[in-house]
């Protein structure tokens, strides 16, 4: 489980390409303090194992089902990267629970600045819309980010000048491709609430469920 704040940016030095899947090998400083093999890291918002690691990079396996769902099929060596270690048990709860399991991808369709803030407008699919709120949080690039405004086909989100510079915001332009991961909360309501998809499995929460248990 992450948080969604990054703790630094980090460089993509190699990409290892297979048939159906791919080897990073990233660069970083500071999460490398404590990593050990198998702990999990979150690379552009995505929950990846540490294979192995030098005193400067980890290399990380990317599965065929990761490139489908994410943006990071595209990387090249030299790419930057938002980098984050899992969430010790005593550490600071900062942003929300991000699972590092990426719902799909969206499209920067609009960059402004806004005083000391930068607006970024995203364009995404009625799949992730649905569970995107306003004033609700999503995870853009792993960046745990307050939804601003929400329409029939993008969302907007106003950052700090602390966000942008401590993450790949700063980089990107309009066009530019970025995962997304919709607050795991809505969607397990979902799970439980509609008939058509969990009542037939698991039962549901009917209203005839809740009235037998007082409520």
């Amino acid at each position: 489980m992450f948080t969604g704040i990054i703790e630094e940016i980090g460089i993509v030095k190699e990409v290892r390409k297979g048939a159906l899947s791919s080897v990073l090998t990233i660069q970083a400083s500071v999460i490398l303090n404590d990593l050990h093999l198998g702990d999990s890291i979150a690379v552009n918002g995505v929950c990846l194992t540490a294979a192995s690691r030098s005193s400067n990079t980890f290399q990380a396996d990317v599965m065929h089902e990761t490139l489908n769902r994410s943006s990071l099929g595209s990387l090249r060596a030299g790419a930057l990267v938002n980098l984050e270690r899992a969430m010790p048990a005593n550490g600071r709860f900062g942003g929300h629970m991000v699972s590092g399991h990426i719902d799909g991808v969206g499209m920067i369709k609009a960059i402004q600045k806004d005083d000391n803030a930068v607006w970024y407008t995203i364009g995404a699919e009625d799949k992730i819309l649905r569970y995107i709120v306003e004033k609700g949080s999503v995870a853009v690039d792993g960046i745990s980010l307050t939804v601003a405004k929400v329409s029939a086909s993008n969302f907007s989100f106003s950052a700090i000048p602390h966000t942008v510079m401590s993450t790949i915001l700063s980089r990107k332009t309009t066009g530019d491709t970025v995962n997304l991961e919709n607050d795991v909360i809505g969607k397990y309501i979902e799970k439980l609430l509609c008939p058509a998809t969990s009542q037939a499995r698991f039962g549901g929460m009917t209203k005839e469920f809740l009235s037998q248990f007082g409520y």
